[in-house]
């Protein structure tokens, strides 16, 4: 005789996402009032971890992080850390090693915070490890990328790369809070100020149709950096994001349809075969012509709306193809990223500018087609 006991749990979620600008400023309360948000009765621990590469190009957010201890009733469980930026941080097992063994050397627990100040990459790592340690530190981003402003520092994920593939090992660890100070983002270079760019046309695209007009018509000023569309940018791409993982009903993404992920799965294969030499932004905008073009062979997109993002993202200052898009292995990042869905294979397409379609079977010759035809736009 079988017993059965069904059980369904219902666990919220909240964490603020705060637009501001001088995050370490002692005049502005933005992250004393998200440590804080709780009211609990002790004062918090706080561990302070630094993008190294952030820092050197911004030193505001060098001495800010330093002398921020003495800012507000807190208790730092030690000097602010810094951790090498970039990629190379998420292949790097023995630095997640060494920041696990730090968290507990230092008695965090699942009521300290871990403040982590950098780029996507940093974010992830640091962030991987917290979410290891005690099943779960306490976690405020202070995201210091257009990129990770505007898409994954506001998400709900952490990963790092494992045996060849890019994010393949990672958690669901929603944040305690996100600090999106666009100070911060004046310091980068032209390549890491484009990578927002390339994440609000990819979900503009399938999502909103005003704001994909908004970036046609300022693909100009994002490139010469003008600081009002960019901020808005930031704003509503965020938004969009955190809408669908609000709203679409699979926040730790159970089922087989990544909306957000248009465009990736070549883009995954594309910063692999280029060994990261292309960077995620670029490829993401490469991977979204490429999807773009395979949606116009299929009838989904008019040629027109084809071209008006083909010419929107080269406005905007982002190179649509690359030599390894030639590279019969570029098909292999379909199986890639089946994998890395599991179950069936669902690549996003758009239909027309704002609605998406997902699709299980893609057509090879269609998408070699697609390749020859981006291919032959670029000058």
């Amino acid at each position: 005789m079988n017993t059965r006991v069904e059980q369904r749990l219902v666990v919220p979620f909240d964490f603020p996402v705060v637009f501001t600008d001088h995050v370490f400023s002692p005049d502005n309360a933005a992250l004393s009032s998200v440590l804080n948000r709780l009211k609990e009765r002790r004062e918090p621990r706080v561990m302070l971890y630094v993008d190294s590469n952030a820092a050197a190009a911004n030193p505001v957010l060098a001495d800010g992080a330093a002398a921020w201890r003495h800012m507000w009733d807190i208790k730092l469980a030690g000097p602010p850390r810094f951790v090498p930026g970039g990629e190379a941080v998420k292949n790097d097992w023995a630095l997640i090693k060494d920041l696990m063994e730090e968290m507990l050397d230092l008695q965090l627990d699942r009521h300290a915070s871990i403040i982590i100040a950098g780029g996507g990459a940093v974010l992830d790592a640091v962030g991987f490890a917290a979410s290891l340690v005690h099943r779960g530190l306490r976690v405020i981003r202070i995201p210091t990328t257009a990129l990770a402003q505007c898409d994954g520092g506001v998400g709900v994920k952490t990963a790092v790369n494992f045996s060849g593939g890019k994010n393949a090992v990672g958690t669901f660890a929603p944040p305690f809070g996100v600090i999106n100070d666009f100070q911060l983002l004046l310091t980068l270079s032209d390549r890491d100020w484009r990578g927002g760019v390339a994440e609000a046309f990819k979900v503009a695209i399938i999502r909103d149709r005003p704001f994909f007009g908004f970036l046609c018509e300022n693909a100009a000023a994002f490139r010469e950096r003008r600081e009002g569309p960019m901020r808005h940018l930031v704003q509503r791409c965020a938004e969009l994001h955190l809408e669908h993982i609000r709203a679409a009903g699979d926040p730790f993404e159970m089922g087989r349809a990544r909306p957000l992920d248009f465009g990736h799965w070549s883009a995954h294969k594309l910063e692999l075969l280029s060994n990261f030499r292309i960077s995620h932004a670029d490829a993401v905008a490469a991977g979204v012509a490429l999807d773009s073009a395979y949606a116009v062979f299929q009838g989904w997109l008019r040629e027109e709306d084809f071209e008006r993002i083909h010419a929107a993202l080269t406005q905007a200052g982002f190179p649509l193809w690359y030599p390894e898009m030639e590279s019969p292995a570029l098909l292999d990042g379909l199986r890639e990223f089946q994998e890395h869905l599991g179950g069936d294979l669902c690549i996003t397409f758009p239909v027309g500018l704002g609605n998406s379609r997902e699709e299980s079977k893609i057509d090879p010759a269609i998408i070699r087609e697609a390749l020859d035809w981006l291919q032959s736009t670029i000058p």
